[in-house]
């Protein structure tokens, strides 16, 4: 087939996948040069091109060729459910049988793999966290890489550690390039690489037998239809009342992303609170709720999605007209990724950043999550070692500082770095030498703060918004874009109505959150010498407690995490946080059933205060447990001790068993507390300054019911989650 009539195939499919009956649908030209490299010249190609440029056309009007040509199936690794679901729904516009495999279909798994093996099955979409799954890895991704006819990877930044959103997992695409036998076409897309990244991933595409050097085909990454903004406002309780006074005023219909869980569950209450059709979607919603939030979405029957960066990659509504973001990313270039949601079918489509004094703290917390130092990994490799045997991650997890889905990425990274290797029934060493490459982590940590310093230039900027951000991906064509609010003028006032504030302030100023208690032990303790398994008994059980707020929240945990951070004076507790915890305690004693002894449901009130010691905050802790008991004409009855000599039971950021262990025989009940218990004869009201993993209110809850209390109901200013 000549170039020509190539050239013409390719445009009929088009045509049939963008649904034109007239057969007018024309690839660009960029298009069409990475589809003649794939299908005429077989070559591997990287596709850096802007968010709605057409980058799927690409791959599936490749694969109808190909196929046609009788190559095997397109294997497609993609990172997001939503981004797999669309792409399945536009390859049966064009006649493309897809399939996917990911965690949401396990049932199906085995069928949908007979399908491939039978040649039923044009494009096989596959999670990235299949690829290093034991039994994908080894029995089924031999066969796919044998018998694939193209292999498309997208959202390619991910291969990269120096991207913005790097994934482990993305790395095991290199054995798989390097296992494709000679000739088989390879296909790499992002909208979100600067030139270090875009050069890492074209040098990683080169991997395999004569493999050639990657065609990269990079574009302009203006935005036409995108018209950005920033509205700087004094408070959260601003932001949300803009948002509740303004958010008809944007066309059609969009997404507010948030930075937190906490914070889109916020803004998702109070907005359907104010009258709006809004769904939230983030890492915690069901996969079924998700669905059906993204059909309302693209059906246009909510207004927005309130969402955290779990929408950030692959959700497809050519219409959606605008983006919010309620707090600032911290990378401009995740940022661009995803505003770049908005405007891809329609002429004009609005974006807009509400910045929050919040984020650096945010941001903060996110970079403590980096990979871990060099003693924990080579604790971890030890641990492995000498095993001589598969561990599990809930088995390794006691004997590691680390908690499971951070030590479950290092050792992705370990894996990929061939340390280590996951195989059925956990992780082994491999014994091969390795390498800490301190000086490679640190200069990631170095871009990161380089990619939030950028951002907070954005916020601030005075000149041309979509220039700067093209300019942080490495544009060169960046020019200015006359449409943000800095080149054409603000197109949004900072005005919100007194009673959309008044509700705002309402709703953020509500204290209380519910802590569930522990109530399993976690596993593997025994072999960390605590004799401790299975269910805690349900007499040494806390209560379900209850916080102020939560440290991830826009409205409490704005008030709190100055109060807790780690360089904050220790000093008595602030009026305001006090009288809010007299609300907390008289909603739940009000709320359903009353208090509650946490055993059989029978109402209850404490009859006493207790407080845990400190020593980074010991009169925050002790001056909150007396006001509370004063206010309740309850007597303080005294301190759950430190044993002298003890470990430091606050562990930051461990896991469950770590924080175990060294909370096992440093607490205590002195003989004088014990003493005030038995003559309280009723439950206590535990009192502490925040909660992370709840293990230390379990362990004192444990010690106190076993000194006499009879309920421990947990009470602290602050949750992690």
């Amino acid at each position: 087939m000549s170039n020509e009539d190539l050239r013409a195939s390719a445009d009929a499919v088009l045509s049939r996948l963008v649904g034109d009956p007239g057969g007018e649908a024309r690839l660009r030209e960029d298009q069409w040069r990475a589809i003649e490299a794939l299908v005429a010249d077989r070559r591997r190609a990287l596709v850096v091109q802007r968010t709605g440029w057409g980058k799927s056309a690409v791959y599936f009007v490749a694969t109808a060729l190909l196929r046609a040509r009788g190559s095997g199936p397109t294997v497609i690794v993609s990172p997001l459910l939503a981004l797999m679901r669309n792409q399945v729904e536009a390859a049966a516009r064009a006649g493309i049988r897809a399939r996917t495999i990911n965690s949401s279909n396990v049932e199906e798994w085995d069928g949908i793999q007979a399908e491939v093996a039978a040649g039923e099955v044009d494009v096989l979409l596959v999670s990235p966290e299949r690829l290093n799954n034991p039994d994908f890895r080894d029995q089924v991704l031999p066969r796919l890489a044998a018998a694939t006819g193209l292999l498309v990877v997208d959202e390619a930044h991910c291969i990269s550690d120096w991207g913005h959103d790097f994934r482990p997992d993305y790395r095991r695409l290199r054995t798989m390039l390097a296992d494709l036998p000679p000739g088989v076409p390879v296909l790499a897309t992002t909208a979100t690489a600067n030139a270090r990244v875009t050069a890492d991933v074209a040098e990683q595409l080169g991997t395999g037998e004569g493999a050639d050097e990657a065609l990269v085909l990079r574009g302009p990454l203006d935005r036409e239809s995108l018209s950005l903004g920033v509205l700087s406002l004094p408070d959260a309780a601003h932001r949300l009342a803009w948002l509740a006074d303004h958010l008809d005023e944007l066309p059609g219909s969009g997404i507010i992303y948030t930075l937190t869980v906490a914070a889109a569950e916020e803004v998702t209450a109070f907005l359907r609170h104010r009258g709006h059709a809004v769904a939230a979607y983030t890492g915690k919603t069901e996969n079924a709720d998700r669905q059906q939030a993204e059909d309302d979405l693209l059906a246009n029957r909510v207004k927005a999605l309130v969402a955290t960066s779990a929408l950030g990659m692959g959700f497809d509504k050519p219409d959606l007209g605008f983006v919010v973001h309620l707090g600032s990313p911290s990378s401009p270039i995740a940022y661009y990724q995803q505003v770049g949601r908005a405007g891809r079918g329609v002429k004009h489509a609005e974006v807009l950043l509400l910045p929050g004094r919040e984020d650096e703290a945010i941001w903060q917390y996110f970079a403590s999550l980096a990979f871990p130092p060099e003693e924990q990994v080579r604790r971890t490799l030890d641990v492995l070692a000498a095993a001589g045997r598969p561990v599990s991650l809930p088995a390794l997890e006691p004997q590691v500082e680390l908690r499971r889905s951070r030590l479950e990425i290092m050792l992705k990274v370990l894996d990929v770095d061939g340390a280590v290797h996951r195989v059925k029934g956990g992780w082994t060493a491999t014994g091969r030498p390795w390498t800490y490459d301190a000086e490679r982590y640190a200069w990631v940590a170095r871009q990161r703060a380089a990619e939030q310093q950028a951002m907070r230039q954005y916020a601030g900027a005075t000149g041309c918004r979509m220039e700067f951000l093209r300019r942080q991906l490495d544009d060169e064509a960046a020019v200015a874009c006359g449409r943000c609010d800095n080149c054409a003028g603000a197109r949004f006032t900072a005005e919100v109505s007194a009673a959309s504030l008044d509700a705002a302030r309402g709703e953020l100023g509500r204290p209380g959150v519910e802590v569930e208690p522990r109530r399993m032990w976690p596993t593997g303790l025994p072999a960390i010498g605590l004799d401790l398994k299975g269910r805690i008994p349900a007499g040494e059980l806390a209560a379900t407690g209850r916080a102020l707020g939560r440290l991830s929240d826009i409205g409490w945990g704005n008030r709190l995490r100055p109060l807790l951070a780690p360089q904050a004076p220790d000093g008595p507790v602030p009026d305001d946080v006090a009288a809010a915890v007299v609300t907390v305690l008289a909603d739940w004693a009000k709320g359903s059933g009353g208090w509650a002894s946490g055993e059989d449901g029978a109402p209850a009130r404490p009859v006493g205060v207790v407080c845990l010691s400190s020593g980074t905050r010991p009169q925050l802790i002790r001056s909150l447990a007396e006001r509370i008991a004063t206010v309740g004409r309850m007597p303080f009855l005294g301190t759950v001790a430190t044993v002298d000599g003890g470990a430091d039971h606050r562990i930051p950021r461990s896991n469950s068993a770590q924080r175990l262990r060294a909370l096992h025989g440093a607490l205590s009940v002195p003989p004088e507390l014990a003493q005030a218990l038995a003559s309280a004869g009723g439950p206590v009201l535990l009192v502490d300054d925040y909660a992370d993993t709840g293990w230390t209110l379990a362990v004192a809850a444990r010690l106190l019911r076993g000194a006499g209390a009879a309920g421990v109901f947990p009470l602290v200013l602050a949750v992690q989650g």
